[in-house]
Protein backbone atom coordinates (compact mmCIF):
# COMPACT_ATOMS: atom_id res chain seq x y z
CA UNK A 1 0.00 0.00 0.00
CA UNK A 2 1.25 3.49 -0.88
CA UNK A 3 0.48 5.51 2.25
CA UNK A 4 2.97 8.28 3.06
CA UNK A 5 3.22 8.88 6.81
CA UNK A 6 3.41 12.22 8.60
CA UNK A 7 5.06 12.69 11.99
CA UNK A 8 2.58 15.46 12.79
CA UNK A 9 -0.02 14.79 15.47
CA UNK A 10 -1.88 16.37 18.37
CA UNK A 11 1.44 17.65 19.77
CA UNK A 12 1.57 20.06 16.79
CA UNK A 13 -1.57 21.86 18.00
CA UNK A 14 -0.63 23.74 21.19
CA UNK A 15 -4.05 25.32 21.75
CA UNK A 16 -4.67 28.80 23.13
CA UNK A 17 -6.43 30.11 20.00
CA UNK A 18 -9.24 32.64 20.35
CA UNK A 19 -12.46 30.63 20.27
CA UNK A 20 -15.94 31.38 19.01
CA UNK A 21 -19.09 30.87 21.07
CA UNK A 22 -21.35 27.85 20.78
CA UNK A 23 -24.00 29.76 18.84
CA UNK A 24 -21.44 30.89 16.25
CA UNK A 25 -20.24 27.32 15.80
CA UNK A 26 -23.76 26.04 15.21
CA UNK A 27 -24.50 28.88 12.77
CA UNK A 28 -21.33 28.10 10.82
CA UNK A 29 -22.16 24.40 10.58
CA UNK A 30 -25.72 25.09 9.47
CA UNK A 31 -24.54 27.67 6.91
CA UNK A 32 -21.96 25.25 5.49
CA UNK A 33 -24.58 22.51 5.22
CA UNK A 34 -26.88 24.93 3.39
CA UNK A 35 -24.18 25.88 0.89
CA UNK A 36 -23.33 22.23 0.31
CA UNK A 37 -26.94 21.21 -0.29
CA UNK A 38 -27.39 24.12 -2.71
CA UNK A 39 -24.20 23.15 -4.54
CA UNK A 40 -25.57 19.70 -5.32
CA UNK A 41 -28.10 21.47 -7.55
CA UNK A 42 -26.15 24.52 -8.72
CA UNK A 43 -22.89 22.86 -9.77
CA UNK A 44 -24.45 20.27 -12.15
CA UNK A 45 -26.97 22.84 -13.41
CA UNK A 46 -24.19 25.29 -14.33
CA UNK A 47 -21.89 22.51 -15.63
CA UNK A 48 -19.32 23.31 -12.98
CA UNK A 49 -19.34 27.10 -13.40
CA UNK A 50 -20.69 27.51 -9.86
CA UNK A 51 -17.89 25.45 -8.31
CA UNK A 52 -15.60 28.39 -7.55
CA UNK A 53 -18.25 30.56 -5.84
CA UNK A 54 -19.49 27.46 -3.96
CA UNK A 55 -15.97 26.82 -2.60
CA UNK A 56 -15.67 30.47 -1.58
CA UNK A 57 -19.09 30.35 0.09
CA UNK A 58 -18.14 27.21 2.02
CA UNK A 59 -14.96 28.82 3.31
CA UNK A 60 -16.90 31.91 4.37
CA UNK A 61 -19.57 29.78 6.06
CA UNK A 62 -16.88 27.99 8.06
CA UNK A 63 -15.41 31.35 9.11
CA UNK A 64 -12.27 31.10 6.98
CA UNK A 65 -10.79 34.10 5.18
CA UNK A 66 -8.98 33.35 1.92
CA UNK A 67 -5.91 35.32 0.77
CA UNK A 68 -4.10 34.78 -2.54
CA UNK A 69 -0.63 36.20 -3.25
CA UNK A 70 1.36 35.87 -6.44
CA UNK A 71 0.74 35.70 -10.19
CA UNK A 72 -2.46 34.08 -11.44
CA UNK A 73 -1.80 30.53 -12.69
CA UNK A 74 -2.17 30.11 -16.43
CA UNK A 75 -4.97 27.72 -17.49
CA UNK A 76 -3.58 24.30 -18.29
CA UNK A 77 -0.95 24.37 -15.52
CA UNK A 78 -0.06 21.71 -12.97
CA UNK A 79 -0.52 23.29 -9.53
CA UNK A 80 1.46 21.59 -6.75
CA UNK A 81 0.92 22.52 -3.12
CA UNK A 82 1.84 21.43 0.37
CA UNK A 83 -1.00 19.73 2.25
CA UNK A 84 -2.21 20.89 5.67
CA UNK A 85 -5.99 20.62 5.96
CA UNK A 86 -9.18 19.46 4.29
CA UNK A 87 -9.67 23.19 3.71
CA UNK A 88 -6.82 23.11 1.16
CA UNK A 89 -9.21 21.54 -1.33
CA UNK A 90 -11.76 24.32 -0.94
CA UNK A 91 -9.04 27.00 -1.04
CA UNK A 92 -7.60 25.78 -4.36
CA UNK A 93 -11.07 25.42 -5.89
CA UNK A 94 -11.87 28.96 -4.73
CA UNK A 95 -8.75 30.48 -6.28
CA UNK A 96 -8.90 29.16 -9.84
CA UNK A 97 -10.80 26.67 -12.01
CA UNK A 98 -8.96 23.43 -11.36
CA UNK A 99 -9.31 19.67 -11.38
CA UNK A 100 -8.06 18.09 -8.15
CA UNK A 101 -6.07 14.94 -7.52
CA UNK A 102 -7.07 13.46 -4.15
CA UNK A 103 -7.01 10.20 -2.24
CA UNK A 104 -10.08 8.05 -2.84
CA UNK A 105 -11.26 8.50 0.76
CA UNK A 106 -11.96 12.19 0.07
CA UNK A 107 -14.75 11.18 -2.29
CA UNK A 108 -16.68 9.72 0.67
CA UNK A 109 -16.43 12.86 2.81
CA UNK A 110 -19.80 14.63 3.19
CA UNK A 111 -18.50 18.20 2.99
CA UNK A 112 -15.64 18.44 0.52
CA UNK A 113 -16.16 15.09 -1.20
CA UNK A 114 -19.28 16.19 -3.05
CA UNK A 115 -17.61 19.44 -4.11
CA UNK A 116 -14.47 17.62 -5.28
CA UNK A 117 -16.54 15.15 -7.30
CA UNK A 118 -18.49 17.99 -8.90
CA UNK A 119 -15.18 19.49 -10.00
CA UNK A 120 -14.15 16.26 -11.73
CA UNK A 121 -11.58 15.19 -9.13
CA UNK A 122 -9.14 12.42 -10.01
CA UNK A 123 -9.19 10.00 -7.07
CA UNK A 124 -6.14 7.90 -6.19
CA UNK A 125 -6.62 4.51 -4.57
CA UNK A 126 -3.56 4.30 -2.34
CA UNK A 127 -4.18 0.62 -1.67
CA UNK A 128 -3.60 -0.07 -5.38
CA UNK A 129 -0.27 1.57 -6.38
CA UNK A 130 -0.42 -0.09 -9.81
CA UNK A 131 -3.21 2.31 -10.73
CA UNK A 132 -0.92 5.33 -10.26
CA UNK A 133 0.27 5.41 -13.92
CA UNK A 134 -3.36 5.53 -15.05
CA UNK A 135 -3.99 8.53 -12.78
CA UNK A 136 -0.86 10.27 -14.09
CA UNK A 137 -2.06 9.68 -17.65
CA UNK A 138 -5.46 11.15 -16.71
CA UNK A 139 -3.72 14.25 -15.32
CA UNK A 140 -1.65 14.62 -18.50
CA UNK A 141 -4.77 14.34 -20.66
CA UNK A 142 -6.50 17.10 -18.69
CA UNK A 143 -3.44 19.33 -18.96
CA UNK A 144 -3.23 18.80 -22.73
CA UNK A 145 -6.92 19.77 -22.95
CA UNK A 146 -6.06 23.12 -21.33
CA UNK A 147 -7.49 22.38 -17.89
CA UNK A 148 -5.43 23.09 -14.77
CA UNK A 149 -4.90 20.24 -12.33
CA UNK A 150 -3.93 20.57 -8.66
CA UNK A 151 -2.16 17.93 -6.61
CA UNK A 152 -0.65 17.58 -3.14
CA UNK A 153 2.60 15.71 -3.91
CA UNK A 154 3.50 15.17 -0.24
CA UNK A 155 0.87 12.43 -0.31
CA UNK A 156 -0.53 13.25 3.13
CA UNK A 157 -1.13 16.20 5.46
CA UNK A 158 1.43 17.93 7.64
CA UNK A 159 0.94 20.58 10.32
CA UNK A 160 2.41 23.43 8.26
CA UNK A 161 5.51 23.94 10.38
CA UNK A 162 6.64 20.51 9.18
CA UNK A 163 6.50 19.47 5.54
CA UNK A 164 6.93 16.26 3.60
CA UNK A 165 8.94 15.50 0.50
CA UNK A 166 7.31 16.17 -2.87
CA UNK A 167 6.87 12.78 -4.54
CA UNK A 168 7.77 12.91 -8.23
CA UNK A 169 5.22 10.65 -9.97
CA UNK A 170 2.62 13.27 -10.90
CA UNK A 171 5.28 15.67 -12.20
CA UNK A 172 5.66 13.28 -15.14
CA UNK A 173 2.25 14.47 -16.33
CA UNK A 174 3.56 18.04 -16.71
CA UNK A 175 6.63 16.78 -18.61
CA UNK A 176 4.49 14.62 -20.92
CA UNK A 177 1.97 17.40 -21.56
CA UNK A 178 4.62 20.12 -21.89
CA UNK A 179 2.90 22.49 -19.45
CA UNK A 180 4.08 24.78 -16.63
CA UNK A 181 4.29 23.67 -12.99
CA UNK A 182 3.11 26.27 -10.47
CA UNK A 183 4.28 25.66 -6.88
CA UNK A 184 1.83 26.96 -4.26
CA UNK A 185 2.48 27.34 -0.55
CA UNK A 186 -0.55 26.95 1.73
CA UNK A 187 -0.40 28.26 5.27
CA UNK A 188 -2.89 28.93 8.05
CA UNK A 189 -3.00 31.52 10.80
CA UNK A 190 -3.40 28.70 13.33
CA UNK A 191 -1.99 25.14 13.42
CA UNK A 192 -5.41 24.06 14.70
CA UNK A 193 -6.61 24.07 11.07
CA UNK A 194 -4.37 21.09 10.29
CA UNK A 195 -5.86 17.66 9.57
CA UNK A 196 -3.34 15.37 11.22
CA UNK A 197 -2.78 12.40 13.51
CA UNK A 198 -5.98 10.63 14.53
CA UNK A 199 -8.25 13.36 13.15
CA UNK A 200 -11.56 12.50 11.55
CA UNK A 201 -13.23 14.92 9.17
CA UNK A 202 -15.82 15.74 11.81
CA UNK A 203 -13.27 16.46 14.55
CA UNK A 204 -11.31 18.70 12.19
CA UNK A 205 -14.44 20.61 11.11
CA UNK A 206 -15.44 21.13 14.74
CA UNK A 207 -12.00 22.55 15.52
CA UNK A 208 -12.13 24.86 12.48
CA UNK A 209 -15.56 26.34 13.25
CA UNK A 210 -14.40 27.01 16.81
CA UNK A 211 -11.52 29.21 15.61
CA UNK A 212 -11.89 32.97 15.59
CA UNK A 213 -10.32 34.85 12.66
CA UNK A 214 -8.86 31.88 10.78
CA UNK A 215 -7.06 32.89 7.57
CA UNK A 216 -5.66 30.63 4.85
CA UNK A 217 -3.02 32.21 2.64
CA UNK A 218 -1.99 30.75 -0.70
CA UNK A 219 1.29 32.01 -2.12
CA UNK A 220 1.83 31.24 -5.80
CA UNK A 221 5.42 31.00 -7.07
CA UNK A 222 6.49 31.81 -10.65
CA UNK A 223 5.83 28.90 -13.00
CA UNK A 224 8.49 26.29 -13.70
CA UNK A 225 8.63 25.30 -17.38
CA UNK A 226 10.09 21.81 -17.83
CA UNK A 227 12.04 21.01 -20.96
CA UNK A 228 10.94 18.04 -23.09
CA UNK A 229 12.17 14.86 -21.44
CA UNK A 230 12.90 16.59 -18.13
CA UNK A 231 13.56 14.41 -15.07
CA UNK A 232 10.44 14.40 -12.89
CA UNK A 233 12.53 13.95 -9.75
CA UNK A 234 14.55 17.07 -10.47
CA UNK A 235 11.34 18.94 -11.27
CA UNK A 236 9.76 17.82 -7.97
CA UNK A 237 12.78 19.04 -5.99
CA UNK A 238 12.76 22.39 -7.83
CA UNK A 239 9.04 22.85 -7.15
CA UNK A 240 9.45 22.11 -3.45
CA UNK A 241 12.40 24.48 -3.14
CA UNK A 242 10.53 27.23 -5.01
CA UNK A 243 7.44 26.81 -2.83
CA UNK A 244 9.42 27.11 0.40
CA UNK A 245 11.43 30.08 -0.84
CA UNK A 246 8.42 32.16 -1.81
CA UNK A 247 6.60 31.32 1.41
CA UNK A 248 9.45 32.81 3.42
CA UNK A 249 9.53 35.89 1.19
CA UNK A 250 5.77 36.52 1.45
Amino acid sequence: MWRPVSDCGSHCIPGGDAATGRVTRVVRLVAAAGVLISSLVLVPLTRGAALRPVARALLAALGVELVWRGPAPRPGSLLVANHVSFLDILALLAVTPVRLVAKSEVGTWPLVGAVAKAGGAIFLDRSRPRTLPLAVADVAASLRAGRSVAVFPEGTTFCGAERGKFRPAVFQAAVDAGVPVVPISIRYASPAAAFIGDDTLWSSIRRVVALRGLTVTLVGSPALRPEPGADRRVLARAAQASSGKFELAA
